[in-house]
């Protein structure tokens, strides 16, 4: 809140990661620290998991069975097939528009960094393809609104 007031949400400091954070606190959002950022994360798989579960649609959060061989996973898959025989897999992110590796981006194009993050992810679980719907969800944290990059069939 105090970014979009334009005021100072904290006092000049180094995080605990070692970098500085200045009076606008926007190191917060991209720190792998942070613990709000896991926070988001959470409740974004979490509103999706219900989602699923209120619809009376079988689900499973964190699949074991599709471990990648870095022994990353999805955050989710649907039991039964969601289109075209294959159930869907999700996996959220939730990007920093003011990261460092973001910001030359989401200056010259809005929702850029949720268009890196989830190009990342299509990337990052490819070999689902064969098996699975993958669909990357992301919510960059500067924002209010789910972005979402294609449809999810």
């Amino acid at each position: 809140m105090a970014h979009r007031l334009g005021c100072k949400a904290c006092e000049s400091h180094t995080c605990g990661c070692c970098k500085a954070v200045d009076a606008r606190g926007l190191h917060g959002l991209a720190c792998r620290r942070s613990a709000p950022r896991q926070q988001r994360h959470s409740h974004l798989n979490d509103i999706i998991w219900r989602a699923m579960k209120r619809a009376h649609i079988p689900a499973a959060k964190e699949p074991v069975g599709l471990m990648r061989q870095d022994g990353k996973r999805p955050d989710g898959t649907t039991i039964l097939p969601w289109s075209r025989g294959k159930p869907l897999a999700w996996d959220v992110t939730v990007p920093d528009t003011y990261a460092d590796a973001h910001v030359a981006n989401t200056a010259s194009e809005a929702g850029a960094a949720a268009n890196h993050a989830s190009a990342n992810k299509n990337t990052k679980y490819s070999q689902l393809s064969s098996t699975r719907i993958f669909f990357p969800v992301h919510w960059p944290s500067k924002q209010r609104a789910l972005g979402t990059t294609r449809r999810w069939n």
